[in-house]
């Protein structure tokens, strides 16, 4: 054994001196402008930032709902569980460098023809073996680095998988927040319909008492009974998309959601959000869980390239033993019962009919596509970003607007009916006037879907914040 040391040692130099093939990693430029658009469309950064999700989601029925779709999400258990067989895989790919060793211990036993006569010996005899041994077999020198690539690129696909689950968790957020809003919304919808059927409906009581004592025409009433039928069908419609609304929110959450947790309407405190998060440079977007999965994935396409390089150079595999080996078994680790053996085999590639160069075009090629995901990836975001932040830039003067609107349009009404009451105007004013109100009510609930819906995009495409990432979040 101790002749053997001495090359053992060498080998061990010789790989600690040798380098990966596999080409140095720079990070690619961003394919984006470093600052964010600018123009009419977009206000001043927001001055504070959201450190996490229960900061954007103040109220406890809405933070509640949050943590049960965390707790019971399927595309949540489905990352989870990936990022484990990653993780697996990568151990598995780890363990190569290391030698794999192994103990053995075999008795043997046996009784074989002699083929001598009966008068110089038994014509059969017995036999017994007893060996002991530890050893290593096909264990890979890596001179150049092809294992090192390969359990390199087996981390990277890890932490691309892990990034994958963070990126899959802020959606889930992001998801059930515009689940709930728009659950509020269509529910603040059904009540103005309502309102506006209860309302419209005392009109055509009054034009039919004027109808029976003559003072107006059939066409009052049939005028009335328009606006009074319009909101009877908005009615049964948004009776229908609440409904529809709870089970898009039932299935992002993965559980049914407790009654008592659900928002009356968009002035309900459990959809007042909170401030949105500051857009500072572009660079932000390297940050986010997407974008670092692609890059983790270019990484590991990277380092595949290395392991295909390797494959054209000589590989060198180890197999010993040493141990005891004895005919007795009380004699088995008797002094000079020693045994071992050493085996280095180098194999040098010399024709394989162009797999090698095959796997190395494979691999450049699978980088160049990497590396375009990668440049399509940010590019996204960056739009995605600058759509959310045109938007939240006049967002603001739109609901104003609108308040205005609806303002405006209630008080028309007012003095519409009373003119009418008093026979002064005819009923076409007070019609228009009742149209006008119920529609800037529904584009006021439209419009502040809008805007709280916003701040939850800018959420999500700004990529959550830190601790929003871990698996509790």
């Amino acid at each position: 054994m101790s002749r053997a040391a001495p090359a053992i040692l060498a080998m061990g130099m010789l790989l600690l001196g040798c380098a990966a093939l596999e080409p140095k990693y720079h990070r690619p430029s961003e394919p984006v402008p470093t600052a964010w658009p600018t123009g009419p469309a977009y206000g001043p950064p927001a001055a504070t930032s959201i450190t996490n999700w229960r900061e954007l989601f103040p109220d406890p029925k809405l933070r509640r709902v949050i943590a049960q779709a965390l707790a019971n999400s399927r595309n949540l258990k489905v990352a989870i569980a990936q990022i484990q067989a990653s993780r697996a895989q990568y151990h598995v790919q780890r363990a190569a460098l290391l030698p794999t060793i192994n103990g053995s211990a075999t008795p043997s036993f046996g009784r074989s023809y002699s083929g001598l006569p009966p008068a110089l010996g038994a014509a059969y005899e017995t036999y017994s073996d007893y060996s002991a041994s530890v050893g290593t077999t096909s264990y890979e020198l890596d001179l150049f680095g092809r294992v090192r690539s390969l359990t390199k690129a087996a981390l990277e696909s890890y932490l691309a998988t892990d990034a994958a689950r963070q990126s899959t968790q802020i959606s889930l957020i992001a998801e059930v927040g515009t689940d709930y809003l728009t659950y509020a919304a269509d529910s603040s919808l059904l009540a103005v319909s309502r309102s506006t059927v209860k309302s419209a409906q005392s009109t055509v009581d009054l034009a039919r008492k004027r109808l029976a004592s003559g003072v107006y025409s059939q066409l009052d009433v049939s005028a009335a009974e328009t606006i009074v039928e319009q909101a009877n069908d908005d009615v049964a419609r948004y009776v229908t998309q609440v409904a529809q609304d709870l089970n898009a929110l039932t299935l992002a959450v993965g559980a049914p959601v407790a009654p008592e947790d659900l928002p009356t309407g968009v002035d309900d405190p459990a959809v007042h959000l909170g401030t949105a998060a500051s857009a500072l440079g572009s660079e932000i977007l390297l940050q986010r869980p997407d974008v670092r999965e692609a890059e983790h994935t270019l990484r590991s396409a990277n380092a595949n390239i290395g392991a295909a390089r390797a494959a054209f150079f000589p590989k060198i595999t180890l197999t010993g033993s040493g141990g005891s080996e004895t005919a007795s078994l009380a004699s088995l680790f008797a002094p000079g019962s020693g045994v071992w053996s050493f085996g280095p085999t180098i194999t040098v590639p010399i024709f394989d009919g162009g797999v090698n160069k095959g796997n190395l075009d494979y691999a450049r090629a699978e980088d160049r596509v990497d590396l375009a995901l990668y440049e399509q990836a940010i590019q996204t975001a960056f739009r995605e970003v600058a759509d959310a932040l045109a938007q939240h830039g006049t967002i603001a003067e739109r609901l104003r607007a609108q308040n205005a609107q609806v303002a405006a349009a209630a008080e028309s009404l007012k003095l519409a009916r009373a003119l009418y009451a008093r026979g002064s105007d005819s009923y076409l004013d007070v019609l228009t006037a009742e149209r006008t109100f119920y529609t800037a009510q529904q584009s006021l609930i439209a419009v502040q879907l809008i805007a709280q819906d916003n701040i939850v995009t800018l959420y999500k495409v700004l990529g959550g914040s830190l601790t929003d990432r871990g698996a509790g979040a």
